[in-house]
């Protein structure tokens, strides 16, 4: 059965640090992009990055370009997202999942399957 599990979230300072990872049973992430997206309260989701299955290459949107990182480790099945520099506008649930590609990252639709998302709240 597939299943996305995101984890690694929880409650950071302003200016802290998370590194967040996804992992997939019954997937095998480096045949696929795979995006980060997130909820806040009150606001439409919002993608936040992804990467490609052909060459590893990386997409992140203007809100947290020079201080999230996406990264795949394939040995592990894991796809992580390591966010410094955290605001309190990065707070919100975390989702990760599959794309066609990566062109779509930023569509909550352009995802097949996700996870049941882990929280992040950044806050003095």
């Amino acid at each position: 059965q597939l299943q996305f599990v995101e984890s690694g979230g929880g409650l950071v300072q302003p200016g802290g640090s998370l590194r967040l990872s996804c992992t997939a049973s019954g997937f095998t992430l480096e045949y696929s992009p795979i995006g980060w997206f997130r909820q806040a309260p009150g606001k439409e989701h919002e993608g936040v990055s992804c990467i490609s299955s052909s060459d590893d290459s990386t997409y992140y949107a203007d809100s947290v370009k020079g201080r999230f990182t996406i990264s795949r480790d394939n040995a592990k099945n894991t796809v992580y997202l390591q966010m410094n520099k955290l605001k309190p506008e990065d707070t919100g649930i975390y989702y990760c999942g599959d794309l066609v590609w990566c062109g779509d990252y930023d569509r909550k639709g352009g995802y097949d399957y996700w996870g049941q998302g882990t929280q992040v709240i950044v806050s003095s």
